[in-house]
């Protein structure tokens, strides 16, 4: 029903304030099921994001949705909806061009090895919407390409929200979001649509896996062999230990000789004994040692 002329739509009416102690019951909750930590300079994205599903619920305390998502026969569900709105950012292919020409590059050397003919097997940890993924696999399937390779190459996505994941799987995207593909490439891995939408090709989305994992389960995800791990913009929401943890398991899912790719300023004084650093000022990136 439209809204009428002189009353203010309900997306602009102001958010309510949130006291000391419900930010902190709030902080401690995300980070508790998620690991996720907000400090003080996420607490208005906090704020905004709980007051949009509050409004649509018709709740104006902070607290009694803090209940709605803690029991009752919808608490799940809830909980879902909340960390959907929490969780997804907004994200474009290509979003980081120097680390996808890193990437690009990783796997050409490898494809120059006459002994390996294994599908290529590449991650993306954090994968929001699915746009870093598909940027992935426009990497492997370019470089396969200029190789005139027969080799396979598959690509798996992962990410802790359900709404996200939908979108990542459905591979259809936005002119804006793919602003950063060169039109070329977007005519050869993807069919413009109704409304301007590109969907991506039959070939392309078969190369394509999803799933749901919080990013501190990645020690019990069944995959190893990684030919190149791609780890940006998540490790900035964990606490400095949970950082290192998380780093330890994707080594130990990383083939010897594959790569792992983190976020610029993501994490510091981190080593493992197995990584050497790629020399690169653009990209922090490692590799595994050990014969391929």
């Amino acid at each position: 029903m439209q809204a009428q002329a002189n009353s203010p739509a309900w997306s602009l009416q102001p958010a309510t304030e949130m006291s000391t102690e419900q930010f902190v019951d709030w902080c401690q909750l995300v980070e508790e099921r998620t690991g996720i930590v907000l400090n003080e300079q996420r607490r208005s994205y906090l704020q905004v994001q709980l007051n949009s599903r509050m409004l649509e619920l018709g709740l104006s305390d902070y607290s009694d949705y803090y209940q709605k998502v803690l029991s009752g026969p919808s608490a799940a569900v809830e909980w879902t909806n909340f960390l959907d709105r929490l969780t997804v950012k907004e994200t474009f292919f290509f979003r980081h061009p120097p680390s996808f020409e890193l990437v690009g590059t990783h796997l050409a050397r490898q494809l120059r090895n006459p002994a390996a003919d294994s599908p290529l097997n590449l991650l993306s940890v954090g994968c929001s919407t699915g746009e870093e993924a598909w940027s992935l696999a426009i990497t492997a399937a370019e470089q396969l390409r200029r190789a005139n390779s027969s080799r396979s190459f598959a690509i798996t996505g992962i990410d802790i929200s359900a709404m996200a994941l939908k979108t990542a799987r459905a591979g259809c995207y936005s002119q804006q979001r793919l602003s950063k593909l060169e039109p070329q490439l977007r005519d050869r891995y993807f069919t413009e649509v109704k409304g301007g939408q590109y969907q991506a090709r039959r070939e392309l989305m078969l190369r394509m896996c999803f799933g749901r994992f919080n990013a501190l389960e990645i020690g019990s995800m069944p995959m190893s062999n990684m030919d190149v791990i791609f780890c940006q913009n998540l490790l900035i929401y964990f606490r400095r230990w949970q950082r290192r943890e998380i780093l330890n398991h994707l080594v130990a899912r990383l083939s010897p000789g594959g790569l792992l790719v983190i976020g610029l300023g993501e994490i510091t004084g981190w080593q493992h004994p197995e990584l050497h650093l790629v020399e690169n000022k653009q990209v922090l990136a490692f590799t595994r040692t050990g014969k391929q």
